[in-house]
């Protein structure tokens, strides 16, 4: 796994204006970035393909038996007046599109998790499209050898996979909804709407904050318009304290993602992963308890709030005193914490680099790459593409 620097494409920010792609830069720095790129050979991709699908049929297997346990359910802050709204998504199977599993990876040790965003994952667009576009005219230009590939079947499953749900649940339309005040949000929402449309879909989109409730407690748009298939770019753990949370379960919406992803974007899913699946490879040592990492005080371990975003919140607690990493500030934390063995993301240069590994329908489909000069991933975090070579 190498980290590689390339000339920039002279005309990719034109290109970016003209493909919609709004969000390549944030406060004048750089989001995308193509100034370098990484470098992988098959095996190491097949290594990072097992590992994703080992560690996804984990988390379903933490699904079942989270909603089997009402001591499970209260670790994991899930509102008890939702528990059976979940479970019935569950029972229902209600489908799913995507996630994104998150590992740090080096290209010689196992990947180790650090965690799933299995409800509101982002960084798709540039994954799915952007960099493969990358490839293509990196290619063409010579500046890549023609033999270079990308592990990149993101959009072709997506579309696909819109294509089923219209097959399987005898969809013709979806609304699509985000929050007014992420560009980055509103980017990832219409990438997925473009290839619902791809799957002969009917799309429309409104802001979260466009959906109302009528006369007789249903869900609508704003032309009082009944929803039916919903997709939200909108945490569960939002949605379930929201004032019409108590809702959610009187009507037939289709919420994608489901219900049943409240337990899977929950940093509660780390310890109870360990417990079940101990000395995993693909794992890390990670508890409930803070008490439980006294057992093991030669060992750095790192504090993550239940709920949490780009690495807010999320602090240091070093073996040894006096060395501890700077904390991260936010706003997050009150629902209560989990602690997870320390195992720092490989660097290259002066850059921290996490690899994102996205899930659709249950499958490996594709990675994506960010790196930050901060030991955390936060939201200012460069994307670069890779290759395979």
């Amino acid at each position: 796994m190498f980290r590689i620097p390339i000339q920039e494409r002279s005309h990719w920010r034109q290109k970016a204006h003209e493909y919609g792609f709004h969000f390549h830069t944030f406060d004048g720095e750089p989001y995308w970035d193509e100034t370098a790129y990484y470098q992988f050979t098959f095996e190491q991709i097949e290594v990072l393909e097992q590992a994703t699908t080992e560690v996804h049929h984990m988390c379903m297997e933490v699904v079942e038996r989270v909603l089997k346990s009402e001591q499970k359910l209260y670790q994991f802050k899930i509102p008890e007046c939702s528990w059976d709204f979940i479970a019935q998504s569950w029972k229902n199977r209600d489908p799913s599109i995507y996630e994104r599993l998150d590992f740090a990876y080096d290209g010689i040790n196992p990947p180790k998790l650090y965690e799933n965003n299995a409800d509101t994952p982002t960084s798709l667009y540039e994954a799915g499209f952007w960099q493969w576009l990358w490839l293509e005219d990196s290619v063409n230009q010579q500046r890549l050898p023609r033999q270079a590939d990308q592990f990149n079947s993101i959009q072709e499953r997506l579309i696909y996979r819109f294509a089923q749900l219209k097959s399987d649940l005898g969809l013709q339309h979806i609304h699509f909804t985000c929050c007014k005040d992420s560009v980055e949000d509103r980017g990832t929402v219409q990438y997925l709407q473009d290839c619902a449309e791809q799957a002969y879909l009917d799309t429309e989109f409104l802001y979260i904050e466009e959906v109302g409730l009528n006369q007789n407690n249903h869900f609508v748009d704003m032309n009082n318009q009944p929803l039916r298939t919903v997709f939200k770019l909108y945490p569960w753990e939002y949605m379930l304290q929201d004032d019409y949370a108590l809702y959610l379960d009187q009507q037939s919406v289709h919420w994608i993602e489901p219900p049943w992803k409240a337990i899977l974007s929950n940093k509660a899913l780390l310890p109870t992963l360990w417990a079940l699946f101990p000395n995993h490879p693909n794992l890390l040592e990670s508890y409930f308890d803070q008490a439980a990492i006294t057992l093991n005080p030669k060992k750095d371990w790192v504090k993550k709030p239940l709920f949490s975003r780009e690495g807010a919140n999320v602090s240091h607690i070093p073996a040894q005193k006096n060395r501890g990493l700077p904390n991260m500030e936010g706003p997050y934390g009150k629902e209560g914490y989990i602690f997870q063995a320390y195992y720092p993301l490989p660097r290259f240069q002066n850059n921290h680099t996490l690899i994102g590994s996205w899930v659709i329908n249950g499958e490996p489909a594709g990675i994506g790459i960010r790196e930050d000069a901060h030991w955390v991933t936060q939201d200012t975090a460069r994307f670069l593409p890779h290759i395979i070579l």
